[in-house]
């Protein structure tokens, strides 16, 4: 449901989703001994934050001595392109790796996750090597950071988009909205993500120079990777501190993939612990509740990997949200007959064994279970904390549309006081304007480049929508339009906190053109396509725009090319929209539960399915399909979020006191997640082993916990790929596994 680059996105944690990761990540940050990793003094090693550019010499390695410094870091540095081939193809293949990570845990918890960190280790572990051992010709010759972020750059787009597929898409399958299967319309569905891939990346540009020279947005997981990679090429122990972190990613990534796939053949061993079952088992038929209402342990390397990189407000959250909803809410609305659960065993055996996860109902209204009923409150939550931080934020919300309209502004009064429009900023400007962009003209990325590639990408998106989709064309710009508006708030959430709500303003964006549509008149099930399709253009542009963002803010950081970011970036989208589409196929394949709604419990929970649809349902609906007590909470909920961020913003100034304010973002996943617990205490776990890491070994931690973390989370992902062939292979452990360990004996996996 989050979604944050390099870290969990609350589609999602959201930023990723889960709010706070400025206070908890960067504040680990400003103590980084990076002066010591570049070989200089330690001193200043308590930089704030707010001066990051000036701690990383930003505006040194853009001017005309930008060379003699770097040459003074790194010895080696020639001046060379940027842009490579090796580059762009290890990137887009590091990237395919993520691509594919972010399909399965998307679909398992509703996050996905960046791959800046992988991209930047990885890609120095494969280039670095080969570029001293190869040839010029063959792909030898320098490689340096700038390449390096390249590479970085052509990963991080190569791993985006996958939420279109762990959201919008099996959500219209359920619906009955698409065709039989993914398959037979892989044409369209590939068209679709093409468009929504371009058209995101193409409006990123020109607010580069709002979003990191006008207000210089943190972008923490930037910032991580812009230390991460600067410590791999520069400094006296560049060497040494290269063979470290990526020594540490190897043996993450190997370890769970190996783990992920191994405990596939004895789940209730390796993976789930369902310790509220052995002690039913055993006797106390009591505790059974807490197996109903999904209190699981989980031995989750990716979950585990992201309490290692969020801050402890957003697992404190997480857990907290699950507890109230499925330690206090659920089991009151069941003790009180206000939702329903049915018996797991048809045989009737062990009665008090209840599935609360039941999504085919009769009657929604009247007999609902408790995750239908849970859904509201949820998405409430979630729509109305995203809205909150925007007001709380407005300010700044404003001043962002008026620095964007000045270069306009600036063309005109040249006009019209005839001086010609040329663009170059003179000495007088440049001491005008604290602002000034540094980035040589040769290296910036021309207006007619952006506009005329936004304006193709747009003009193939109504193209499409019109005559694969049947949808207006001017419905369609005006989605377009929304985008933009929404890709600036999840803008504003990346850079200030590292979480991007997509999946919540793919929902706003549902309810704006579901409305317009039911006012037209259109048919229910037309209307469900429709706001369908239009959200899941603001959740990919709003995705594109907020990936793109931290590669520029770490280009930024490092004096890198912008242009050479944006070649690498289309690169990397056209890997990401083959290969998130093919993933998403072979899952449904081997799962067909993912496009289905059941009765029984699907291995992938799809969480941003289920809010998506439920969406679609809602503002397509002739009247709402929500139970009364359900509604009534999800409005007390959402008023009490708002209230809270409002409270956070207006009367407490320090941002580490707003630490102590829930994470509104990570209690709606939880609602809508459950009955599932077992990733937000997980989650909890890995934030408490980074806390004590941190604090009795700092210099462990910043040597090794990022790139530990971005191991296990991609690790995982690949490990759920690999089990996904050997399901369609016949071989995967629900056939050749055990069940020890299994609720009623039955395999868990």
């Amino acid at each position: 449901m989050l979604q944050a680059p390099s870290g969990p996105r609350p589609s999602h944690l959201p930023s990723s989703e889960l709010a706070g990761q400025h206070d908890g990540v960067l504040s680990e940050l400003s103590v980084l001994p990076s002066p010591l990793e570049l070989g200089e003094d330690k001193k200043d090693e308590k930089q704030p934050l707010e001066n990051i550019d000036e701690v990383l010499s930003v505006a040194s390695l853009y001017s005309d001595s930008g060379s003699d410094l770097l040459q003074d870091l790194d010895p080696d540095a020639p001046e060379g392109k940027q842009f490579t081939f090796r580059a762009a193809l290890v990137g887009c293949a590091l990237g395919a790796v993520i691509s594919a990570s972010n399909v399965y845990l998307g679909l398992k918890t509703g996050w996905t996750f960046g791959a800046s960190l992988f991209g930047s280790i990885f890609g120095f572990a494969i280039l670095k090597p080969l570029s001293r051992i190869l040839p010029e010709h063959l792909g030898g010759g320098y490689f340096g950071p700038k390449e390096n972020v390249c590479c970085q750059s052509a990963a991080t787009a190569a791993g985006s988009l996958g939420l279109l597929f762990t959201s919008g898409f099996p959500a219209a399958y359920q619906l009955g909205l698409l065709g039989d299967d993914p398959v037979s319309d892989f044409g369209r569905i590939i068209t679709f993500t093409l468009c929504c891939a371009y058209v995101g990346i193409f409006f990123t540009m020109p607010l580069r120079r709002l979003y990191i020279l006008k207000l210089k947005l943190t972008f923490p997981s930037a910032v991580a990777a812009a230390y991460t990679i600067r410590s791999l090429h520069v400094g006296r122990n560049a060497a040494a501190n290269a063979r470290k972190k990526t020594l540490a990613l190897i043996i993450s990534f190997t370890v769970a993939i190996a783990w992920r796939v191994v405990s596939e053949y004895a789940p209730g061993i390796m993976w789930d612990w369902h310790w509220g079952w052995w002690f039913y088992k055993a006797g106390w038929k009591w505790i059974i509740a807490a197996e109903n209402w999904g209190w699981i342990w989980e031995w989750t390397p990716a979950f585990i990997g992201v309490g290692l990189l969020v801050p402890i407000n957003s697992s404190v959250s997480f857990v907290g949200g699950s507890a109230l909803a499925w330690a206090i809410i659920g089991p009151a609305l069941v003790a009180t007959n206000r939702a329903f659960g049915t018996p797991v065993s048809p045989t009737g055996a062990s009665p008090e064994y209840i599935n609360y996860a039941n999504m085919v109902l009769d009657d929604p209204v009247g007999a609902p279970s408790p995750k239908y009923w849970m859904i509201w409150p949820g998405c409430a939550v979630l729509l109305c904390a995203s809205m909150a931080e925007i007001v709380g934020n407005g300010s700044a919300v404003v001043r962002s549309f008026a620095i964007a309209m000045e270069p306009l502004v600036a063309k005109i009064k040249a006009v019209l006081q005839g001086r010609g429009t040329d663009n170059r900023i003179g000495p007088t400007d440049e001491k005008d304007d604290p602002f000034h962009d540094p980035v040589p003209l040769d290296q910036q990325t021309p207006w007619w480049m952006w506009s005329g590639g936004l304006i193709a990408g747009s003009v193939l998106t109504m193209l499409v929508m019109r005559y694969q989709f049947g949808q207006n064309a001017g419905v369609t710009l005006l989605a377009i339009l929304f985008s933009f508006l929404f890709s600036l708030v999840g803008a504003e959430c990346t850079g200030r906190v590292s979480v991007t709500p997509v999946t919540t303003l793919g929902n706003f964006a549902q309810l704006v053109f579901g409305g317009i549509s039911k006012g037209t008149g259109m048919a229910p099930m037309a209307n469900q396509l429709n706001n369908g399709l239009t959200g899941m253009i603001t959740l990919a542009a709003s995705e594109q725009v907020a990936d793109m963002l931290g590669d520029l803010k770490t280009t930024h950081l490092l004096g890198a090319s912008p242009r050479a970011q944006l070649y690498a970036q289309c690169c990397g989208a056209l890997v990401s929209i083959f290969l998130s589409a093919g993933m998403y196929i072979v899952f449904v394949k081997a799962y067909p539960c993912i496009n289905t709604l059941s009765n029984t419990t699907c291995a992938f929970p799809a969480p941003d399915v289920g809010a998506w649809r439920a969406v679609s349902i809602a503002v397509s609906a002739p009247s709402l399909p929500i139970p009364r007590s359900s509604g009534i909470t999800a409005l007390c909920l959402g008023a009490l979020s708002i209230l809270s961020t409002l409270v956070k913003y207006r009367f407490v100034a320090r941002p580490e006191r707003r630490a102590w304010f829930p994470n509104w973002n990570a209690v709606g996943i939880a609602f809508i997640l459950g009955p599932l617990c077992t990733y937000p205490m997980a989650m909890l776990f890995g934030s408490l082993i980074a806390l004590m890491w941190r604090k009795y070994w700092p210099a462990g931690a910043v040597m090794y916990c990022y790139a530990v973390a971005a191991g296990m989370i991609a690790g995982e992902g690949l490990g759920g790929i690999a089990n996904a062939v050997l399901q369609i292979a016949g071989v995967a452990g629900s056939a050749k596994g055990t069940s020890v360990g299994c609720p009623l004996d039955v395999y868990c996996g």
